[in-house]
């Protein structure tokens, strides 16, 4: 193919990728809030035209959760997962925004909109992808699965959830999580053990002679001891560069004046480590929740219920996914760092499974969960060209 032929079929590839995202984002999908049957109808009549396969994905209950494609090689090999949630976070303050938050314009070659850094424009380049190797299932071996998941910013994860136990899908040898920004690729988080704490105490009058200590007081002993608490620092001989972090989230209890409440309800997160999981981090809490409840004693005693954990996890680089991402981005010139985040991921949902999982390595981006989100396309061929040179390296087992 003449030089000129190939640039030209790369150009509209690229339009075609930008296309698909300005749809998307044009179909609110805000986690939780908004119908998801039109934001995956889109992506349902684009995967059919381009006679990409897939199906619906749907939580025990019943509810759509997301789609999954699946191409099959002609050879047997390991599958590989490309996934990409299309709900999206809420668009808060409407009004702060210089645009519709449901724009999908381009304009100063930023495309516009909530979902165009997180993750709509990656969903778009997934699709992408997946057509391309769809349309040459003799050039590679095992398969590639995509997951759009539409129950990802509710932190539930339905999609995945789904997906993990789907029992016609294949499980992955490894997954590539399309979350934006060109400089790191994330290939480890903490984990976090999350829990609901209710303090009791005796109600009365505020006005009352007699001395009562509340559940809000009761309370803010407990917070000030958990904020207090004393959490070990990173451990270097762990190859772990994060230490544990323990924060108190929500705090909701009493009424009007003149009642001091009987209930106090606490939401507490602490991201853990390997050397601090969450057998740790149950230990320290009910110890401080304990010390609490023999300092200022109440017939009822405070309850801890653990809500969500997961555990920490980290790839070296030269594991895969990571090692092929890492390693075509960099053999382009750009410096990409390998990055342990502060939060969690869906990662840490799949280590669970024991499944390797990157995240990150797409555009440059702005306002993310905020205002004015919008994600960069000058950038756009080379991310995907990595993307797609890195999924052909996997498929083939180099």
């Amino acid at each position: 193919m003449a030089s000129d032929q190939r640039d030209a079929g790369w150009d509209n590839t690229m339009r075609s990728v930008v296309s698909l995202a300005q749809e998307l984002i044009r179909q609110p999908s805000r986690g939780g809030v908004d119908d998801y049957g039109p934001v995956l109808g889109v992506l349902e009549k684009w995967l059919a035209g381009h006679a990409v396969p897939h199906r619906r994905l749907h939580d025990e209950a019943g509810a759509l959760v997301g789609l999954l494609v699946e191409v099959a090689g002609e050879h047997p090999g390991p599958w590989w997962t490309l996934d990409a949630c299309v709900d999206t976070a809420p668009y808060g303050d409407t009004d702060r925004w210089s645009f519709p938050p449901a724009s999908g314009e381009i304009r100063d070659g930023w495309l516009l909109g909530r979902g165009a850094a997180d993750s709509k424009l990656a969903a778009a380049m997934y699709c992408h992808l997946a057509a391309n190797l769809a349309a040459r299932p003799h050039t590679f071996s095992g398969g590639l699965a995509v997951l759009l998941d539409v129950d990802e910013h509710t932190g539930n994860f339905g999609g995945a959830r789904a997906y993990l136990a789907d029992r016609q899908a294949v499980r992955p040898a490894g997954v590539i999580i399309g979350y934006p920004g060109m400089d790191e690729v994330v290939v480890g988080g903490r984990g976090l053990w999350r829990a609901a704490i209710t303090v009791h105490a005796p109600s009365g009058h505020s006005g009352s002679s007699r001395a009562v200590t509340g559940a809000i007081s009761r309370a803010a002993r407990l917070v000030c001891l958990l904020d207090t608490a004393e959490l070990p620092g990173p451990d270097a001989s762990s190859g772990f560069p994060l230490g544990p972090k323990l924060t108190v989230t929500a705090f909701h209890g009493g009424q009007g004046f003149s009642v001091i409440p009987d209930r106090v309800d606490i939401n507490l997160d602490v991201r853990t480590t390997p050397e601090f999981d969450a057998h740790h981090a149950e230990t320290l809490v009910r110890k401080v929740v304990a010390e609490v409840d023999a300092e200022l004693s109440t017939p009822i005693p405070t309850t801890v219920t653990e809500v969500a954990s997961w555990p920490a996890f980290r790839l070296e680089e030269d594991e895969q996914p990571a090692a092929a991402l890492l390693t075509v981005a960099r053999a382009t010139g750009l410096d990409v760092r390998a990055k342990t985040a502060g939060p969690s991921n869906i990662g840490n949902l799949l280590a669970r499974h024991g499944i390797p999982a990157t995240a990150g390595f797409g555009v440059p981006y702005e306002g993310l969960h905020g205002i004015d989100e919008r994600a960069s396309l000058a950038e756009l061929p080379d991310v995907y060209a990595i993307h797609q040179q890195a999924l052909e390296d996997l498929l083939r087992g180099a």
